[in-house]
């Protein structure tokens, strides 16, 4: 797994579980709501840009295999 992958996907985790600690938990700060979404956000944009900037990767490798 590339280590950018893991990155995304620990800012989704990190950001759900802050999401789950704040809906479940009493007296929480609104904040962790707030925090807890733009990671799980960040976590995502960054995964869409990886994902569009590697979509194409598996015609290259089906191109040189022909060769």
């Amino acid at each position: 797994m590339n280590n950018s992958q893991v990155i995304n996907t620990t800012l989704i985790v990190l950001g759900g579980a802050l999401l789950l600690y704040s809906i479940s938990a009493d007296d929480v700060s609104p904040y962790f709501k707030i925090v807890g979404l733009v990671i799980i956000m960040l976590g995502l944009y960054r995964a869409t840009n990886y994902w569009v900037a590697t979509k194409d990767d598996h015609k290259e490798d089906n191109e040189n295999d022909r060769q």
